[in-house]
């Protein structure tokens, strides 16, 4: 008989300890949260507050990402839908820092629910002064953007050419001429690499600034081979290409094997 009353006892005790463990936890589940919240939204703050200012003063590179089917571009890796990514490539030297920040397309919507390019990427070049040994004053850098063109120009440039590129950001607007970019691209004297040289005359704040900084042969080639991957994201073709579903394509009827329904559908 002796027994029974512990079993007894065992079986009172949870219903006691209930109320001691369920009491607590709906405080912490309510203030956890919050916190948890806030550190995901502080953690794309940082990413957009670090590039934002590192952004031209000219113009708003910001854009909406694509509106589906991009492959990952412009999209937080874990598939969050406002995420945002932004990646650069840079280089160190002794006088100046340079970096390579791509910014994707802007699309707009069609009436048909479609979407369609207004405005294709470019690659977004960055100078910054160095102030001392491995320092570089980011808050004096001067930006050039690249257009796709413009790309496609350094991509053909031989060992012993050179090119050069002049953009006005006030074009068409009445500041226009006040300020005066011109980026060049020339071969080293001793043919391992290229200089890349912007000089900015800016006559609103009174700027005229010449920053240089030279890039070895294989640093060139990580450009190349960056710029030819680039160049479909920023024209909005890997967005189409991904876009494309094999179900929702017209039902295809081989034709005649004449020279009449060669271009016919």
């Amino acid at each position: 008989m002796p027994q029974p009353a512990p079993l007894f006892l065992s079986l009172v005790s949870p219903p006691a300890l209930l109320p001691v463990h369920h009491h607590p936890r709906p405080p912490q589940a309510l203030t956890l949260p919050p916190p948890v919240a806030s550190t995901r939204k502080g953690a794309a703050l940082p990413a957009c507050a670090v590039a934002s200012p590192r952004h031209s003063d000219y113009f708003d590179p910001r854009a909406p990402p694509p509106p589906r089917g991009d492959g990952g571009y412009g999209r937080a890796p874990n598939g969050a839908q406002d995420g945002r990514v932004f990646t650069s490539y840079s280089i160190y030297k002794g006088k100046a820092a340079l970096s390579f920040d791509p910014r994707p397309p802007q699309f707009v919507p069609l009436d048909s629910g479609a979407y369609k390019v207004a405005k294709e990427g470019f690659v977004l070049l960055q100078f910054a002064p160095a102030v001392a040994t491995r320092q570089y004053d980011w808050t004096r850098k001067q930006v050039f953007s690249l257009s796709v063109w413009e790309i496609g120009t350094l991509l053909t440039l031989g060992p012993t050419d050179s090119c050069e590129f002049f953009h006005d950001p006030f074009k068409g607007r009445s500041e226009e001429g006040k300020v005066r970019k011109v980026l060049k691209v020339e071969p080293t004297p001793d043919g391992n690499g290229r200089f890349f040289n912007l000089s900015v005359q800016n006559r609103l704040i009174n700027v005229d600034e010449s920053i240089y900084i030279p890039i070895t042969k294989g640093e060139f080639s990580v450009i190349v081979s960056t710029f030819n991957y680039i160049i479909p994201h920023l024209m909005g073709w890997s967005t189409f290409a991904s876009s494309i579903k094999p179900e929702e394509s017209r039902t295809y009827s081989r034709p005649q094997s004449t020279s009449e329904y060669e271009w016919r559908r």
